[in-house]
């Protein structure tokens, strides 16, 4: 019986040791810092919103309606305006994961630096 118990500690501790070495498959995402930091490099703005439109912008220009299949030729255009620019994504808190990572895995494609944009939790969200 104790033989039993030591095979289940040893499996455990060496499941345990290679969850930890293991790294998911994830989208690498860079994230914005503290409000300490400001970004000196010009921004581009793609929004989404709850209807799933798409809005893009560069620096301070107005957004206008693309669809998904002219956002890579729109954020080139702007790469090549500003090499080191920024991509800051907002998007609608109702819309589907599946629409942001469409719009991550044009950016990752296209070597774009990627920004999530978000609000400072409210005081009375208790999430």
């Amino acid at each position: 019986m104790a033989s039993m118990t030591d095979l289940i500690f040893l499996l455990l501790i060496f499941f345990m040791i290679t969850s930890t070495v293991v790294s998911p498959n994830a989208i690498k995402v860079l994230l914005p810092q503290g409000k300490e930091q400001t970004s000196a490099k010009p921004l581009t703005r793609v929004i989404i919103d709850k209807e799933l439109n798409y809005y893009a912008a560069f620096g301070n220009d107005r957004e206008q309606p693309v669809t998904l299949d002219e956002l890579p030729g729109f954020l080139q255009s702007c790469a090549e305006r500003e090499p080191e620019m920024y991509v800051a994504l907002y998007a609608d808190v109702s819309v589907p994961y599946g629409e942001i990572v469409k719009v991550l895995n044009i950016a990752n494609e296209n070597h774009f630096k990627m920004v999530l944009a978000t609000r400072p939790p409210d005081s009375t969200d208790n999430e």
